[in-house]
């Protein structure tokens, strides 16, 4: 491999700026970095077969800059450390839930430092309240927040450890290179970082400038990686929450309302429930009834065995119809009247979905008089750290939070409702708690991807689309404060945002039309009717861009235009048009297809990247009525050719995997997976009946092309998958059916396939046949 050599001025593209960052005075090496701006995106480009639509708010100034204004001021806090063993460290301030960041951060420290990838130690940091909005990982942002900042603190410790080797060797820096944590000279004599550590570690504190490896030298970035934690877990050897062994912390459960969000007024048998084999605790908390035990078996048994009075829930005696109706009676008008042309409406309807991720909410807390000490997997643990302390009446400084790895997100771990419920049970009971929910708690009880409405007004004369109005009405989404805050502190250098609610104002951020469609405007407005919402994974995205690649696909077939050709003609720039071209090719856009099947089209622009999907899929009786024992089958989407340019990839395989995900979120979000709420509760208790996408329900063929791009840094990946694929997939089902559907998922109105379980007892009980359901 190529040996690292100390830096010399080349070109002046972005990679070879100078930096500012800092010499931390400490026993061994530590290095902090300082951030400038950077950006990659680019105006609009004016199509000449179309009326040029103004720019948008995310062309100029989105969600990712929003998020790294507001980490700017604390990014010099962002250290690396050069061990005496000669690996370096680094606790990264944000949250890994698979999506692969510690991979990649260790990928970009390597690179930087002319490491092997293992030599590299990163772990996840305390919640650190100094760092104030730079511990939040949300919004696909974490790596588009940390990449240069991380790149110049590793710049500046090989910087100091090729000064120490210089001194020590006694020759100049320029002849000596450093590979796989050695530093060589030219006579041949290496020093280990081991060696240097401490040599070359700063007595003050200063700040020193330095110029990043240039992009052309790269060996690691771009270069596919396998997580390294990929083995850990498919043997069982990492660590969640649940399996963390912390003194005393027994397994504990709650006992939920029948109906969304009530709580307990009175248990009727509280001290038989005490008594029970194996339980330790019951205590009434604010969500329910607490059973702490030795086992979890035993405090769920406790929890069934619980007779309590319970006040209504949020939403008592609404259903979905009910809900609806608010909506629609919220949803802003269409202003812009046909202008000489013909007009063309949609309105489509998107039920409540759950944001249940692999690993249900769990937190082990240890709540003492002076102290409180918790472990979980929290995407904003400043702001879980801060809630915290006023829940249990501590200062803030005495409340330690560990970020624990978790077993997936979708947004859900930007809340911290887990690690909230267990510091409240282990101060009521004064014992460490280990408290995880159950399935049927995270169906029924957890937070959801809210009811909303999309409507769509067109104004089309000739081959010109003179306006392009969307306008989204949801259930209100909570935003958790720590992604509020920086949005609110940075909020001034956005266009047109300042007045926004927060809701409004991520909405503005996010979402653009990436069509030249004349005066083209979104709004959203939303319905605050208490229910438990989150910013679940690409937030708005999904339902705004089935709804807008729809109608899309609607205005094509008015101009007697084919979908592609319409797309190509009226996309904004050759960046967006380049990832549609491809998927076309790639995927055979416009091949003979059976009756029945069809093709479909999306692109969507987001976090600094451009996507395009084109789908298959097969509505033929025969596929959508195949019988599978206890499943849901319906449209089979059998083929996806997905395009993304996000930038500077850091690791393509990474990128692959995430968009896999999301095609897999798309097919569940559009085809089969939604909650259905009954008379104030929802009905599914678990996956056996909450039906996100299934093996027999993905595609047998799947292409994930990642652009080239000449970007110098990279955009956001981890929601990219999502939208464009939703768009896809309604479109192809609105072709291979000659319908286009009004409401997603498209099964939401279907009769049961399952026999709805009790909410008396709230947990039910496990199968005791599964042998016979194993394939």
């Amino acid at each position: 491999m190529p040996a690292h050599r100390a830096p010399t001025m080349g070109r002046q593209n972005v990679s070879r700026r100078r930096f500012l960052g800092y010499l931390v005075a400490a026993p061994t090496l530590v290095v902090a970095a300082e951030l400038t701006r950077q950006s990659i995106w680019g105006a609009p480009e004016a199509s000449a077969a179309s009326i040029p639509s103004g720019p948008q708010t995310p062309e100029l100034y989105d969600l990712l800059d929003t998020l790294r204004d507001a980490a700017r001021p604390t990014a010099n806090l962002i250290r690396i450390e050069v061990d005496r063993d000669g690996t370096v460290s680094f606790a990264l301030p944000r949250s890994e839930n698979g999506q692969g960041i510690i991979t990649s951060t260790q990928m970009i420290i390597a690179e930087e430092m002319g490491l092997e990838i293992d030599q590299v130690k990163v772990t996840l940091a305390d919640a650190r309240p100094e760092l104030m909005f730079n511990q939040l990982t949300g919004g696909s942002s974490t790596t588009f927040t940390t990449y240069t900042p991380i790149r110049v603190a590793a710049a500046l410790a090989q910087n100091q450890l090729l000064k120490a080797a210089a001194a020590e060797l006694g020759q100049d820096v320029a002849v000596l290179t450093s590979r796989g944590g050695v530093i060589t000279g030219a006579s041949g004599r290496s020093l280990p970082f081991s060696a240097l550590a401490e040599k070359a570690a700063n007595q003050v504190t200063e700040q020193v400038e330095v110029t990043l490896k240039p992009k052309e030298d790269f060996r690691i970035i771009g270069k596919p990686q396998n997580k390294t934690d990929a083995r850990a877990i498919v043997t069982g050897r990492k660590k969640f929450a649940t399996d963390l062994q912390i003194p005393d912390a027994l397994p504990t459960v709650i006992c939920r309302a029948p109906d969304l969000n009530g709580y307990p007024e009175d248990v009727e048998n509280i001290d038989e429930v005490r008594s029970m084999p194996g339980v330790t605790d019951v205590e009434m908390v604010g969500t329910g009834v607490a059973v702490r035990a030795a086992t979890f078996g035993q405090a769920i048994d406790g929890v069934n065995a619980l007779k309590v009075r319970w006040a209504a829930g949020t939403v008592a005696g609404e259903d979905d119809e009910s809900v609806l109706a608010k909506v629609k009676k919220a949803e802003l008008p269409l202003a812009v009247p046909a202008a000489g042309g013909e007009t063309l409406e949609g309105s489509f309807t998107f039920y409540f979905r759950s944001n249940s991720s692999l690993e249900t909410n769990c937190a082990i807390a240890d709540v003492r008089s002076d102290r409180a000490e918790i472990w979980g997997p929290m995407k904003n643990p400043i702001a879980a750290q801060g809630e915290i302390a006023k829940k249990v009446g501590l200062p803030v400084n005495a409340v330690t939070v560990h970020v624990t790895e978790g077993g997936g997100s979708f947004g859900r771990k930007l809340f911290f409702d887990a690690a909230l419920e267990a510091a409240e049970v282990s101060k009521k009971m004064g014992k460490p708690v280990k408290l995880m929910w159950t399935r049927s708690d995270d169906s029924r009880q957890g937070r959801v991807h809210p009811l909303a409405t999309s409507r769509i007004r067109a104004s089309v004369t000739g081959d010109s689309v003179l306006s392009f109005e969307l306008r989204h009405t949801s259930v209100a989404t909570e935003v958790n404060p720590g992604l509020g805050e920086p949005i609110t502190a940075a909020a001034f250098k956005a266009p047109v945002i300042g007045n926004l609610s927060l809701s409004e104002s991520i909405f503005e951020l996010t979402q653009v039309t990436p069509y030249n469609f004349g005066a083209s405007t979104r709004l959203l407005n939303e319905v605050d009717m208490r229910f438990n919402t989150s910013s679940m994974r690409n937030i708005y995205s999904p339902d705004v861009a089935t709804a807008r690649e729809l109608m899309v696909d609607r205005i094509a077939a008015k101009m007697g235009k084919d979908p592609y050709e319409f797309r190509m003609e009226f996309l904004k720039n050759d960046r967006m048009r380049a990832v549609l071209e491809k998927v076309a090719d790639e995927g055979d856009w416009g091949r003979s297809m059976k009756k029945g099947t069809a093709q479909g089209l999306g692109v969507h622009v987001e976090y600094k990247g451009v996507a395009a999907c084109l789908v298959e899929i097969d509505c033929r009786p025969e596929t959508v009525n195949r019988r599978i024992r206890e499943a849901v089958t319906g449209p089979r989407v059998t083929k996806v050719t997905y395009a993304v340019d996000v930038g500077l990839v850091i690791n393509p395989r990474g990128v692959e995997a995430q968009m896999m995900g999301g095609i897999n979120d798309a097919l569940a979000m559009t085809l089969t997976s939604s909650l259905h709420l009954v008379d104030g509760h929802f009905v599914e208790a678990s996956w056996d009946n909450y039906f996100y996408t299934r093996q027999w329900n993905t595609p047998p063929e799947m292409n994930i092309i990642v652009m080239d791009s000449t970007a110098d840094e990279p955009g956001g990946v981890g929601e990219f998958g999502v939208a464009a694929t939703c768009g896809a997939i309604a479109c192809a089902y609105a072709r291979a059916t000659g319908k286009v559907p009004e409401y997603f998922p498209i099964n939401h109105k279907d009769p049961f396939p399952f026999t709805p379980k009790p909410t008396v007892p709230p947990i039910p009980a496990s199968p005791t046949d599964g042998l016979q359901y194993t394939y």
